[in-house]
């Protein structure tokens, strides 16, 4: 969501302000599985038309959806409530129109997003898609072709055809919880023993790409199943608090006061980055109020 991006962005780019999801390089749209995301403009097609549906008839109906919408609109910008209402549909149907990339939203995570129509991208949707998966190697990988149809929310079937497609880029490996891919590009910074700069303290947000992960591949970033469920709860996730390049906690924010959970006793070093991440954090209206209030 926006505010989450916004705090996504903090922890990667320094100077990051509380408009900065905002800025005109990137936009807002229903992405993967429908789910809002804030993207880089220039990689629209690669999160909606990159998951156009193969079936003729079904990438028909996407396309006659998105047409309606834009003969509604005609240029203007819309709650996607007042859209929905007088097209005849249940305002949260009209997501199923952003594939074709013609569909871009603005929310705020609190009101009924506002929703434009845009041109379609100029980009072949199988082209889309194969970048796409790149990016989800680069990412998440070591991973596997169903793990992106899953995060990608398309068929199985499509995702084991796009690495098929990928084959002679892609690199077998072994993980401790099974055999996965990698880009052939990566192979040797998998095998490098030397890392980058690690942050003393990062928040990273509730669905951040960093703990964005699902069934057996948690367990590569969280050891303890015990400490696996307090990471990804059956609802909202908490955010996760990464010390030293590991995850070491949970936090929540409610107004100016963010809790912080830990698993385990940080050094007085360690303490004192986090409270200057959480105190560090671009919100409107309480940046440089926040209170850090601990928990364990």
């Amino acid at each position: 969501m926006p505010r989450a991006a916004l705090l996504s962005i903090h922890a990667r780019v320094e100077g990051t302000e509380s408009d900065s999801w905002e800025d005109p390089s990137l936009v807002q749209l229903w992405g993967p599985r429908f789910s809002a995301y804030v993207v880089a403009e220039r990689d629209r097609a690669l999160f909606t038309v990159g998951r156009l549906p193969d079936d003729p008839a079904a990438r028909r109906d996407v396309e006659q959806l998105a047409d309606r919408l834009e003969a509604f609109l005609d240029g203007r910008r819309m709650s996607c409530r007042e859209a929905g209402l007088a097209l005849g549909r249940h305002p949260s149907s009209l997501r199923y129109a952003a594939p074709t990339g013609r569909v871009l939203i603005r929310w705020d995570g609190a009101h009924q997003p506002t929703i434009w129509t845009v041109p379609s991208p100029a980009v072949d949707p199988g082209d889309a898609r194969l970048e796409l998966a790149r990016r989800y190697l680069h990412t998440f990988g070591p991973t596997t072709a169903e793990a992106f149809a899953e995060w990608a929310g398309i068929a199985p079937a499509r995702g084991r055809a796009t690495f098929d497609a990928m084959a002679g880029s892609l690199t077998p490996v072994r993980t401790p919880v099974g055999d996965a891919w990698i880009l052939t590009a990566e192979a040797e910074a998998f095998r490098s023993s030397v890392g980058g700069d690690v942050a003393a303290a990062r928040l990273l947000p509730s669905g951040d790409a960093y703990f964005l992960l699902q069934g057996a591949d948690r367990e590569l970033l969280v050891r303890d199943p015990g400490r696996r469920g307090m990471l990804w709860t059956p609802r909202v996730w908490p955010g996760a608090v990464v010390v030293d390049g590991e995850v070491a906690g949970t936090w929540r924010r409610a107004a100016a006061v963010v809790t912080i959970q830990t698993w385990q006793r940080l050094s007085p070093a360690a303490r004192e980055a986090v409270e200057l991440e959480a105190q560090s954090f671009p919100v409107p209206a309480v940046q440089g109020g926040i209170r850090v209030r601990w928990e364990t």
